[in-house]
């Protein structure tokens, strides 16, 4: 896969996880990344890693934000050859005890901020008669969940939802949109959001690890990187449409390992 000469924009572009996988995987196929990001001292330790990066500060949850943006790619950029829709918030509550206010902040950063972003880059696709591909950052939450993750297995659902209708709406441009649904993608913030379920953190990672994917070992990022690589370059030019799960294999267990051995 070669980027060089490909500018990629990435929402929650500046960020650890599952962000820092993909950017290092664009960048290690030659790409020019385009890093949006709300932290800026998180842009800012990007930039330092990866000094040929554009990097922009917008809180794409804001559609005046967003168009702000775009004005400024499309002054700076003569094409912009695609879209990965990183960005997104986590939360863990069941859903009759969460507020309207993290329901609001929930659904404007995963499914209104893909859209409006989105909406945007394909205007800019069509206004300049481009072609580019989007992949937005689903979740193994749209195939299963768990208790207290019922809000934002919606929100993945309906990355999935939307992934699949622009793809039928955009073919004839020659746009491509698809999606990567991450399985558990190991980083050292995670613990605080494991210990609203279990006091056991650590343990919990551990037997999630041995038990409860085909493949005993953690996911790191840019193994998901390397998938929405894939997607974006031209050996993926026949996937359209599509949500490709990133998860040693959890999601293809009936039964959890500690059951069957």
């Amino acid at each position: 896969m070669d980027f060089k000469g490909k500018n990629i924009l990435v929402t929650g572009g500046a960020g650890i996880g599952v962000g820092a996988g993909v950017r290092e995987a664009l960048h290690q196929s030659g790409a020019r990344l385009i890093l949006v990001d709300i932290d800026p001292a998180a842009l800012a330790a990007a930039k330092k890693n990866y000094p040929d990066a554009s990097c922009y500060q917008a809180d794409i949850r804001s559609a005046q934000e967003v168009e702000n943006l775009f004005r400024s790619l499309e002054i700076e950029f003569t094409a912009i050859h695609g879209l990965v829709n990183n960005a997104g918030v986590g939360l863990s509550k069941e859903a009759h005890i969460a507020s309207e206010e993290e329901f609001d902040r929930l659904t404007s950063v995963n499914i209104k901020a893909v859209w409006m972003c989105s909406r945007h880059f394909v205007r800019l696709l069509l206004e300049r008669g481009q072609s580019g591909h989007i992949v937005n950052i689903a979740s193994v939450h749209a195939h299963a969940t768990q208790a207290k993750f019922a809000l934002y297995s919606t929100t993945k659902n309906a990355i999935k939802g939307l992934t699949m209708g622009m793809a039928v709406e955009l073919g004839k441009h020659n746009i491509r949109v698809n999606a990567v649904g991450p399985g558990y993608v190991h980083a050292e913030q995670n613990f605080d959001l494991i210990r609203t379920w279990t006091d056991d953190p650590e343990g919990w990672v551990e037997k999630y690890r041995k038990y409860h994917q085909v493949i005993e070992r953690l996911i790191d990022p840019i193994d998901v990187g390397h998938v929405v690589a894939f997607l974006l370059s031209e050996e993926a030019r026949a996937v359209t449409g599509q949500l490709i799960y990133v998860d040693n294999g959890a999601t293809s267990l009936l039964f959890n390992r500690d059951f069957t051995e």
